[in-house]
């Protein structure tokens, strides 16, 4: 990575980041390193097709090609081509990032226990690994386990999104407790707030029905 156009980038001059990073594919197009760095930057600013065309590209020109195929898998996976995600993250070792993906691909396509069982194999459990453990929990409807999950991740450390499922997984145990995690997510992002309350209102009328009949 070059740290010069990373301190470009981290302070905010993407565009410039960018075109430094362009006129060094363009002085060298068989350096890995650069369409590696330019690609992370293409998915970070929500551009996963530009990033998408760029590792192809560089699959072509680079000696080990292999090496793009995690970051290729990871712009497939933005743009929702699962199934070419899958195929690329297959051909790589299990290593913790992979699985972490792989467990990512298996919750959007609905193979929750695949995805529980790559998530439990990570060894580095950060606050991403414990929040992807969260959103499978959910899905399996294990919410006592996505609710032990998602409070696992330090307070200060939740996003809107974390404090909102920790709200939908107290749901239909403690109301008043999902209540104030729910005004935690509306503080820190309305706009959100108001879409996961659509997106899982039926999720959260079903728990309280359930949590009814279990009375």
């Amino acid at each position: 990575m070059d740290k010069q156009i990373a301190e470009m980038y981290a302070d905010g001059k993407v565009n410039e980041a960018i075109h430094a990073l362009i006129g060094k594919i363009d002085a060298d197009p068989r350096e890995t390193d650069n369409y590696l760095q330019l690609a992370s930057y293409l998915l970070e600013q929500g551009s996963p097709e530009q990033a998408q065309k760029l590792l192809v590209q560089a699959k072509g020109l680079i000696k080990n090609p292999q090496d793009v195929d995690y970051d290729l898998a990871v712009a497939y996976y933005a743009q929702g081509e699962f199934n070419k995600s899958l195929a690329l993250l297959n051909q790589i070792p299990n290593d913790d990032d992979t699985l972490y993906q792989k467990a990512l691909v298996y919750l959007k396509t609905g193979q929750n226990e695949k995805a529980l069982a790559h998530a439990l194999s990570i060894k580095r459990v950060d606050d991403h690994v414990k929040e992807l453990l969260g959103d499978i929990w959910l899905a399996l409807g294990e919410l006592k386990a996505a609710s032990a999950s998602y409070a696992s991740i330090p307070e200060k450390q939740r996003t809107a999104k974390v404090n909102f499922l920790l709200g939908v997984s107290w749901h239909g145990r403690d109301r008043d407790r999902a209540e104030k995690f729910f005004a935690r997510a509306k503080k820190m992002d309305p706009k959100y707030y108001k879409q996961a309350r659509d997106q899982y209102a039926s999720i959260m009328k079903l728990v309280a029905g359930k949590n009814k009949k279990e009375q």
